[in-house]
């Protein structure tokens, strides 16, 4: 990570937005302790482990965690941050250092918890909810987190190639699932994404398919979406292919994905509206027939997490900046026949984007 100190830029955004203070962490849980938010208090400090809380203010850089974590807070704690070892617990300690308005994640502190953030702090103290300030900074990635998200991005291609070259006909999608995540930590990725979904046939029309002990067959579909986890950070890459023959039909929906999809990827720029460029690839699949058939966004943006601002669909409010990393991912689903989706990673630059995923797209046939 390098330039300026995460934290110091988030501690621009709450004085801007009216805060003194900002409370990080996730504590929808109802217990004292709280939870870890894995994604905003892993970027704002570093802090991997599953009991953390920060608070951040024009004088404060406060991270409280309980003793089962200090040595880990020693080693992955951003340095500005103070470590507070709590005794009564992320709550009760934490609560005793706010002043003024503090802002807090409505979305990650239940009612219990907010009740008793009130209870304990001092006099004068009101609590502001807001949301999407440590989200804003997020979005935009830096040379670090870049470079951990290719990488990812490289260990996906590989494991397709993998799959590929091992054969996929008459192995179960359950099988070709779990030896993907295998492969990605043998070659130096800390977890899957996700689950991968390996979608054979019939299935591969739902997009969100859990992947099953059916057996991929000749003559078909397959889907096989999937991501790596490298350094914290996600990729997610989507890719359909033949085991056979197919019928006229099934060629041309793929070529409309596959063109659709190309043509969104050129579309996307900074300055670029998510509803512009949803636009451009779902108007060439509803020119060829199949709008009702793509019933999702054309993408999502990718980091800490496999799913996070901005959004590229048809209800998008943003717009892309330079630095965001985003999916493209348009698709046609004929139900209880088949499904097509391709997706690419890329990151958005001024004049275009980069390209992060590297399996090729004209349609392949694997046995």
């Amino acid at each position: 990570m390098n330039g300026e100190p995460r934290s110091d830029r988030l501690a621009t955004l709450v004085a801007d937005a009216g805060l003194d203070q900002l409370l990080v962490g996730d504590l929808v849980h109802p217990s004292e302790t709280g939870r870890e938010d894995g994604a905003n208090l892993r970027w704002l400090t570093g802090f991997t482990g599953s009991s953390g809380l920060a608070l951040i203010g024009a004088e404060e850089r406060l991270f409280f965690t309980d003793f089962r974590y200090t040595e880990r807070a020693e080693r992955e704690v951003a340095p500005e941050f103070e470590r507070v070892v709590i005794d009564r617990g992320l709550i009760p300690d934490s609560a005793k250092r706010l002043r003024g308005r503090v802002g807090y994640d409505d979305a990650k502190t239940s009612v219990k918890n907010h009740a008793k953030l009130l209870e304990i702090a001092p006099d004068g103290v009101e609590l502001v909810a807001v949301t999407g300030l440590v989200e804003r900074l997020r979005r935009h990635k830096d040379a670090w987190e870049l470079e951990a998200i290719a990488k990812a991005a490289r260990i996906t291609d590989q494991v397709y190639e993998w799959i590929y070259d091992r054969g996929v006909v008459g192995r179960t999608e359950r099988a070709i699932m779990l030896d993907a995540h295998q492969r990605m930590r043998e070659l130096g990725a800390e977890d899957p994404s996700f689950p991968a979904i390996v979608a054979a046939g019939e299935n591969s029309a739902l997009p969100h398919h859990d992947s099953s002990d059916r057996e991929v067959k000749k003559d078909e579909f397959l889907l096989i979406d999937m991501g790596a986890i490298v350094n914290g950070y996600c990729s997610d890459c989507t890719r359909t292919v033949a085991t056979g023959e197919l019928d006229d039909e099934a060629r041309k929906v793929y070529e409309v994905v596959r063109s659709a999809q190309v043509a969104a990827l050129e579309a996307i720029r900074a300055g670029t509206p998510g509803t512009e460029a949803d636009a451009v690839a779902r108007d060439a699949i509803i020119a060829d027939g199949y709008g009702d058939e793509f019933g999702h966004g054309l993408g999502h943006g990718v980091g800490i997490e496999v799913h996070e601002a901005p959004r590229l669909s048809k209800r998008s409010e943003e717009t892309l900046d330079a630095g965001d990393v985003v999916t493209v991912e348009p698709g046609v689903y004929l139900a209880g026949r088949f499904g097509v989706r391709i997706e690419d990673l890329v990151m958005v630059t001024d004049d275009g984007c980069r390209n992060l995923s590297g399996v090729a797209k004209d349609l392949r046939v694997v046995d």
